[in-house]
């Protein structure tokens, strides 16, 4: 019984912590998946990172439909394990899930990077000086509803007003 106890206040903790690292989980909608997907544009060989997997919607979409290596970043155990469970059921060979916060995984080999905020705020300071830090000339980096503060975006992608914004920014200096 103090075994059962224990794993669920580790997931419940891992939830809570994972929640206040960047955002408290809330999906993305699948009818934007798309959309990301193509703004990500992700190529044979590039490497995509999802920081903040979730429940790897992201993650999953992008490996299947491109050719590049995803990588889903999660700090919640309990996403971290439902991804690593969907994704041996699923046979999808260039994704892999890494149970850890976003602010330790070196981002140096990212071509494409998608974030999606619980708000503004979250994209100041830290993740942005991050981003700005270790990713490549070329990289590019995709938010999810809110804009990086400080940062001009290449593309927003909002096609009418019942769409969430999208925007694309690449690093070119």
């Amino acid at each position: 019984m103090s075994i059962i106890v224990i794993f669920l206040a580790v997931i419940l903790g891992t939830t809570a912590i994972a929640s206040g690292s960047l955002a408290p989980w809330v999906p993305t909608r699948r009818k934007d998946l798309r959309r990301i997907y193509r703004l990500a544009s992700i190529r044979s060989g590039e490497i995509f990172y999802d920081l903040g997997a979730g429940d790897g919607r992201v993650a999953f979409y992008i490996a299947r439909h491109s050719g590049g290596r995803v990588v889903g970043i999660e700090l919640s155990l309990l996403f971290y394990l439902l991804c690593f469970v969907k994704r041996a059921l699923s046979g999808v060979k260039n994704l892999s899930f890494r149970f850890r916060d976003i602010y330790g995984e070196d981002l140096t080999d990212a071509d494409a990077v998608f974030v999606f905020p619980a708000s503004r705020r979250a994209l100041r300071g830290k993740l942005s000086e991050k981003l700005k830090q270790e990713l490549k000339l070329g990289a590019r980096v995709i938010t999810y509803v809110f804009p990086i503060e400080g940062w001009t975006p290449d593309v927003v992608d909002k096609p009418d007003g019942q769409d969430v914004a999208i925007y694309l920014y690449k690093k070119w200096g």
